[in-house]
């Protein structure tokens, strides 16, 4: 128990793809991609930089 197989990974890629379509998945990837650049580039401001602190 606790390890995850071949089988479960492609039954959970398939119900992605029912769920969202094949066509919006590279969609919700990209911006997933770009939340994550935005999230790291804002922890490695200085906390003096930020906005709220003004």
């Amino acid at each position: 128990m606790g390890k995850i197989g071949m089988t479960e990974i492609l039954i959970i890629l398939a119900i992605i793809v029912l769920l969202f379509g094949a066509k919006r998945i590279p969609e919700l990837f990209k911006n997933l991609g770009s939340g994550i650049k935005a999230f790291k580039s804002e922890m490695n401001n200085k906390e003096g930089d930020s906005p709220a602190d003004k």
